[in-house]
C-alpha cells in the first residue's frame, strides 16, 4: 500500500499577506513623509515677499519657494499639487511667512486677489539718513527731484497738517530750522511697497503709519517715559549709529542714560558725521573734527542733539524705551576686529580699552 503523501501548505496566501504588510507599512510611510514635507517651515516670523514673474513655470515657482526658505519640498509640493489640482498661479508680489504650510502658500499664491500688481518696492534700511530715503524714492519716482522732497519734509505747514492726523509728531518741537529734515528720524525703515501713482503726501504718510504701528505697540512706554516722544527718537537715533548689532543697543542706551544723568556730555562721534553732513567723505572725519560748530555736535552741547541724525529702527527705540541698567560711562568698539563693545566704568579704564584696540581718543 502506497505511502499518503502530506498536503504542503500553500505559500501563495503567505506572500500575499506579506506584500499586502509591505504595502500598508510603505503606505504609511509615505504618508507621514507627505505630511511632514507639507507642514510650514518656521513659526511665522519670518515675512518674505515672494515675486513670481509673468511667464514663470509652476517648477521654478516651486523651486524658489524652496531656496527662500518657505517650503520643505518642491517635490513634494509637486506631487501634492498635481493630485490636488492646485498648481494654479498668478503673477506679481505676495506677503509670504514661513508660518504658513505649503498646502495654505499653494492657495495663496492661486489667488489673484493675494498678488500686488504695479507696484514699486521702496526699501529704507536702519539707520538711512533721510536725504538718503528722499534719493530713493526720487530714483522710483524721477518726476520727483530729492530737493523737492526735502523741501516738503521741511514745510513746516505740511507737517502741522501731519501732527494732527500722527499724535507722535510734535509740530512745535520740529518747527526748528537748526534742523537738517525736520522729519529725520520718523521715516520708518520697512520695504514698502508703492502704487505707480503714489504722490510724496501718500509716500510720506506711509512711513509714518509704519512710524504709528511701533508708537501705539509701546504707547504706554512712551507716556511713562521723562523724555519726550522726539527725545526719544533723537537718542534711539544716536544709539542705532552707534551699535554694530542690536544686540548692542540696550547696553549702550543706558550708558547715554547714565551720562545724561550725570550732566556728562554725551561726545557721541556719531552726531559730529551728521554735523559734519555733506562735509566729510571718511569715517575718520567723525573723530578728529569733533570742534564743528552745529548744535548735533554732542561734544560742544550738553544733552541731546538738537534732534535724530537718522532714522532708526524698532530695536534702537525700544533700547531707548528698555535699556539695560549698569553703572558704565563708556564704551568703544573693536572697529578693526571683531565689533566687540568694550564697556567701562572710569575714564582711566575706557583710555586703556581705546589704546589697546588702537581707537582714536577725544
Amino acid at each position: 500500500m502506497p505511502k499518503q503523501r502530506k498536503k504542503r501548505k500553500a505559500l501563495w496566501p503567505r506572500i500575499l499577506l506579506v506584500i499586502v504588510l509591505l504595502l500598508g507599512i510603505a503606505g504609511i510611510g509615505t504618508f507621514i513623509y507627505v505630511r511632514i514635507n507639507l507642514e510650514a517651515v518656521g513659526n511665522g516670523e519670518e515675512v518674505i515677499s515672494f515675486e513670481i514673474t509673468e511667464g514663470e513655470t509652476f517648477d521654478s515657482v516651486l523651486t524658489s519657494l524652496k531656496e527662500q526658505h518657505l517650503i520643505r519640498s518642491d517635490s513634494v509640493a509637486k506631487l501634492y499639487a498635481r493630485f490636488t489640482g492646485m498648481n494654479q498661479y498668478y503673477a506679481g508680489l505676495f506677503e509670504l511667512n514661513d508660518g504658513m504650510s505649503t498646502i495654505e502658500i499653494l492657495s495663496y499664491i492661486g489667488n489673484q486677489e493675494n498678488a500686488k500688481q504695479e507696484e514699486k518696492r521702496l526699501t529704507v534700511p536702519e539707520g538711512t539718513w533721510a536725504k538718503e530715503v528722499a534719493a530713493s524714492i526720487s530714483s522710483l519716482y524721477p518726476s520727483y527731484s530729492t530737493d523737492e522732497i526735502l523741501s516738503l519734509w521741511n514745510d513746516s505747514e505740511y507737517i502741522q497738517t501731519l501732527s494732527k492726523d500722527y499724535a507722535f509728531l510734535d509740530a512745535d518741537a520740529l518747527n526748528n530750522d537748526n534742523y537738517k529734515v525736520k522729519l529725520e528720524g520718523y521715516l520708518f525703515p520697512e520695504t514698502y511697497f508703492l502704487a505707480n501713482d503714489a504722490d510724496l503726501d501718500t509716500i510720506t504718510r506711509t512711513m509714518l503709519d509704519q512710524f504709528n504701528i511701533f508708537y501705539e505697540e509701546h504707547k504706554s512706554a512712551f507716556e511713562n517715559s521723562s523724555y519726550s516722544v522726539h527725545e526719544l527718537v533723537t537718542l534711539a537715533s544716536v544709539v542705532q549709529f552707534e551699535s554694530g548689532t542690536k544686540q548692542d543697543m540696550p547696553a549702550i542706551a543706558g550708558v547715554f542714560y547714565n551720562r545724561l544723568n550725570q550732566d556728562m556730555r554725551l561726545e557721541s562721534s556719531v552726531t559730529v558725521c551728521y554735523a559734519l553732513y555733506d562735509q566729510f567723505d571718511d569715517p575718520q572725519d567723525c573723530e578728529t573734527q569733533t570742534d564743528v560748530d552745529s548744535p548735533y555736535n554732542t561734544y560742544l552741547n550738553n544733552g541731546l542733539p538738537v534732534g535724530p541724525i537718522l532714522n532708526p529702527g524698532g530695536d534702537a527705540l525700544l533700547a531707548v524705551l528698555e535699556p539695560e541698567s549698569s553703572e558704565y560711562l563708556f564704551f568703544a568698539a573693536d572697529i578693526h576686529g571683531d565689533g566687540k563693545v568694550y564697556y567701562s566704568k572710569t575714564y582711566e579704564e575706557h583710555q586703556r580699552i581705546c589704546e589697546e584696540l588702537g581707537l582714536i581718543l577725544n
